[in-house]
């Protein structure tokens, strides 16, 4: 873990002891009244007009959690799913089709479509941007269910801040002692100075966590123990060149180290193994930015990412057999957006160009890389009609090497009909490109009863040279559709109203519905002798996703606030509602006898909750004490298509709804120091198959001091 921090740490000491100097900058609270994410450029929360959520770095630290994860899963219409790590689904559409970003830049290191934000620490996070809804008019490719966007801090005020949380738990027996032989533990040690030295600032964060993650045995759901390190450490610099120029930097590094064991069942057999995983993740961002008059800038912004995941798996009943997978991914981007302002309009174009290339033992061979070149522009006028009326319409073309060019319009609108009550509106059309790993993988998981995976470039050449040297038995109908992948395109179209009820409560209903065309989806196309599946990506004509969200905060009194979120979301793939609709789809009784399966019992796409709901009170004093309660509903989930008719319904097999209770509370103590502690899970929630790595009951403390 030592060998991973970056040498600019060494550089420490210097920032520390010129903090006796004297500090003339005011804090700046400018991100505090803005939003960036929905506009590319900061915009008056009155200007927006798309549904977005903020998570403000106050209401992080009262939840008293340290991974993304865990504040990601209390918001209101966000579902964070369990498999190849924790993803976000958002609107129905899975983890694939939202853009997780850092500062405005993407993160990359996808497994199976899910960027694990496991991987991202909340040390340095100044506030969390969530916007709902296709943007790829802005963002390009992955864009298409929203964007989160993680900003961290700007050295703008001396600061030294440093921490640590305790937690411990026995999954088991539910209560644990903290020291205890048998509790799980977890750790976390975080760090930050920020500084401003003359025209420069500066800001050296590190987080350092250990957790001991869960394991199941084969047949039991005993747990044991899967120790996790993961170290994040961050530089942020930003020096003002003169009054209308400035430069900045913001160099993170992550570092994961996962012991494994675990036993997979597949195809009748299970294969117990055991080893480690380790991923690398480097986010380097230089910027330049110049402002011409106050109404006019632009920027450069250079990214570069680079992201290398590498798991090793030794097998217990194969002691001379290994698994070893490595994944490498490199992103480059050069990019530039220029802002003008008129009396009332406001345009915000862009252009840029995108190399990404990835390395893999998946790709046939990890040696051979696979590249692809993305050139993009985008531009988005925004125009206020009048003083209640605002109107902002924007489009983006992608020229996608290895695709044809996308273009992805959107047009938003917002009127305000009062000063307590507005109304928006917004259409867009978003579009996901197939990714390396659709197209290229070329996989057998010898872990997991040797499946195979193949790309849709060459599924059909290698599936038909096995068959013509007798190691394919079956070949099923969904291979004949095998063709090249086209990209995915979908049309979100979000209404809703903004309510101020009075001076204390506010109010947002949101409707939407996002309709997707060539969703790509993948299927098993071949059985091997050796009775392993081959699965590989298809095309699928339609399906859509739509439903209504509601939030509600208010204050109940001077210190008691409270917040609360409901999602409905219905699903369906258009190709199987027309056939249960047509009554050509049949179901099984418990007694195995055939009957048509109803509308009603149609569930949709799997892996999606009609109803989803959380509740949140908080309170604090003048004093510094504050203590949150909050609570997290799921309803019932399908898994999988139990019956074999090809489709999800209320006959298949499914997961239980469930409800988590977390509970924090803190205290200040001579404006320095922080003292709190919490339990999360308080009912103790366990599910073994379905919900993996939810950690049971935990308690922690810990201690921050600020100065």
């Amino acid at each position: 873990m030592i060998k991973a921090i970056p040498l600019f740490f060494f550089g420490l000491f210097p920032f520390i002891s010129s903090f006796g100097q004297k500090d003339s900058v005011s804090k700046d609270k400018m991100m505090e009244e803005v939003i960036v994410t929905s506009n590319r450029t900061p915009t008056k929360l009155g200007n927006i007009a798309v549904p977005v959520q903020t998570i403000s770095q106050k209401t992080i630290k009262q939840i008293g959690s340290q991974r993304l994860k865990d504040i990601l899963q209390e918001q209101a219409g966000l579902y964070i799913t369990n498999g190849f790590g924790a993803g976000v689904q958002m609107q129905g559409l899975n983890p694939d089709y939202t853009l997780i970003l850092i500062n405005g830049e993407p993160l990359v290191g996808r497994t199976a479509g899910v960027l694990d934000i496991n991987r991202i620490s909340i040390g340095n996070i100044k506030k969390i941007e969530i916007v709902k809804g296709p943007s790829s008019s802005l963002y390009g490719s992955e864009a298409m269910a929203g964007v989160i966007n993680i900003i961290t801090d700007n050295a703008s005020h001396k600061e030294v801040e440093a921490g640590i949380r305790y937690g411990f738990g026995n999954p088991d027996k539910g209560w644990s002692w903290p020291a205890g032989i048998n509790a799980f533990k977890n750790t976390d040690l975080h760090f930050k100075v920020q500084n401003k030295i003359g025209k420069t600032g500066v800001i050296i964060s590190s987080d350092a966590f250990y957790i001991d993650g869960l394991s199941y045995r084969p047949y039991s759901t005993l747990r044991v123990p899967q120790p996790i390190w993961r170290l994040t450490q961050q530089l942020t610099l930003n020096h003002e060149i003169n009054a209308k120029a400035n430069v900045s930097l913001v160099a993170r590094c992550g570092y994961d180290h996962i012991k494994q064991e675990f036993a997979v069942t597949n195809n009748g057999g299970v294969s117990n193994s055991y080893g480690r995983e380790a991923n690398t993740d480097i986010n380097i961002i230089p910027s330049f930015n110049y402002s011409f008059n106050k109404n006019t800038n632009t920027s450069f912004k250079l990214y570069h990412t680079f992201y290398n995941g590498s798991q090793k798996l030794y097998f217990s009943d194969k002691p001379d057999s290994i698994y070893d997978d490595e994944f490498k991914q490199k992103l480059y981007r050069l990019e530039n957006q220029t802002d003008k302002v008129w009396k009332n309009m406001k345009l915000t174009a862009g252009i840029g160009i995108t190399l990404d290339q990835a390395n893999s033992t998946r790709y046939d061979n990890v040696s051979r890389t696979k590249k692809n070149t993305i050139t993009y522009g985008f531009a988005q006028h925004e125009w206020r009609i009048s003083k209640n009326f605002l109107a902002i319409g924007g489009i983006r073309y992608d020229h996608n090497q290895l695709f044809a060019a996308a273009f992805s319009p959107k047009i938003a609108l917002r009127y305000d009909l009062s000063q307590k009550l507005s109304w928006i509106g917004s259409i867009g059309r978003g579009f996901k490109a197939p990714d390396f790993r659709q197209l290229y993988l070329n996989f057998t998981n010898n872990a997991a009863g040797g499946y195979s995976v193949l790309g849709s470039i060459d599924a059909v050449s290698v599936i038909t040279q096995m068959q013509h040297n007798g190691l394919i038995a079956d070949i099923k109908d969904d291979f004949y559709k095998l063709s090249t992948l086209t990209p995915e395109f979908s049309t979100g179209i979000n209404t809703g109203i903004k309510y101020k009820i009075d001076k204390n409560w506010n109010m947002e209903i949101n409707v939407f519905r996002n309709d997707i065309e060539g969703l790509i989806d993948v299927r098993q196309v071949a059985t091997k002798t050796n009775g392993a599946q081959i699965f590989s990506y298809i095309n699928i004509r339609k399906a859509f996703t739509q439903g209504a969200e509601c939030n509600i905060n208010g204050a109940i009194s001077q210190n008691l606030k409270i917040s609360a979120g409901y999602q409905f979301l219905s699903t369906a793939d258009k190709d199987e509602l027309a056939l249960v609709k047509s009554g050509k789809v049949y179901t099984r009784n418990s007694d195995g006898t055939s009957r048509l399966l109803t509308l009603k019992e149609y569930a949709g796409l799997p892996n999606r909750s009609k109803h989803m709901a959380n509740l949140k009170f908080t309170y604090e004093n003048q004093n510094g004490f504050y203590t949150t309660a909050r609570c997290i509903y799921r309803s019932r989930w399908y898994v999988a298509d139990s019956d074999g008719n090809g489709l999800y319904n209320t006959n298949d097999e499914s997961a239980e709804g469930f409800l988590l209770f977390n509970f924090s509370v803190g205290k200040e103590f001579k404006k320095h120091w922080t003292l709190y502690g919490g339990m999360d899970n308080i009912s103790n929630h366990q599910d073994a198959n379905y919900l993996p790595n939810l950690q049971g009951r935990m308690i922690y403390t810990g201690i921050n001091y600020k100065f």
